[in-house]
């Protein structure tokens, strides 16, 4: 027997799958929210505090030789030396690792500024070190007033709620994941499910914002994800974006 095979299938009234709304916002923080202070500066800074004037044309040179080398919130280093190489590994799971991995880089790079090495570390830890981009304000401050909860889920090996604290962002940030606290680093699903506890927020219902691949890592925890490209200290990133996703008002 031929089965006759329709020419089109009906059209059948299905309702629609109802939008989850979003109930909180996770944000990766380097790259995301802000960005590191210009080379130059970071160099001319540390050495200063050291007691220490270099003229322009030696600073490019020597935070040209330490970006190689490898710095905290800049490129991966050209090679990290085998003494170097467990600190490296566990840089964003333990404070001292993350220094000593940092201060050991930086001191590969030939230097007449005694303590360099530090002061260049020691940089990173100030709300100076830093730069928010101009729009994380606008945005962290229109989540808060409505209502939507906000996170901080970030790689690192040191403290950077006083760096809020000081820009004045503190108020609209409810928790912090931070790799070194919760022994977890992304992509890993469980550092993303450990800041929607934090929140006591379903994953469905949360969105995860950072710039790179291992931001996405929140996709495995059940959250949605949106990566951004890093940009240059002081400007746009495009984070504003966030609010659409979010349901705000941009």
């Amino acid at each position: 027997m031929v089965q006759r095979v329709p020419d089109a299938i009906e059209p059948t009234e299905h309702p629609p799958h109802p939008v989850r709304p979003v109930e909180a916002v996770l944000f990766d923080f380097h790259g995301t929210l802000a960005q590191v202070e210009d080379p130059l500066t970071w160099v001319v800074a540390a050495a200063a505090a050291c007691g220490a004037e270099l003229d322009r044309g030696k600073a490019t040179i020597l935070a040209d030789r330490l970006l190689t080398a490898g710095r905290a919130g800049g490129p991966l280093p050209h090679r990290v030396p085998p003494h170097l190489a467990e600190h490296w590994a566990d840089r964003d799971l333990y404070a001292h690792s993350h220094r000593a991995a940092y201060t050991g880089l930086a001191q590969t790079v030939h230097t007449d500024v005694e303590g360099l090495a530090d002061a260049l570390y020691d940089r990173l830890l100030t709300p100076d070190g830093w730069l928010p981009y101009p729009d994380t304000e606008p945005t962290l401050r229109k989540l808060h007033d409505a209502g939507i909860k906000v996170a901080v889920v970030s790689n690192i090996g040191f403290d950077i709620r006083p760096l809020f604290a000081s820009w004045g962002l503190n108020e609209l940030v409810d928790a912090y994941a931070l790799s070194f606290e919760i022994g977890r680093t992304k992509p890993d699903p469980a550092i993303f499910l450990r800041a929607c506890g934090m929140l006591a927020v379903d994953p469905a219902r949360t969105l995860m914002v950072g710039d790179t691949p291992a931001d996405a890592g929140a996709v495995r925890a059940g959250c949605a994800a949106l990566v951004l490209p890093a940009a240059e200290p002081g400007r746009n990133n495009g984070l504003g974006a966030t609010l659409a996703l979010a349901g705000c008002a941009a």
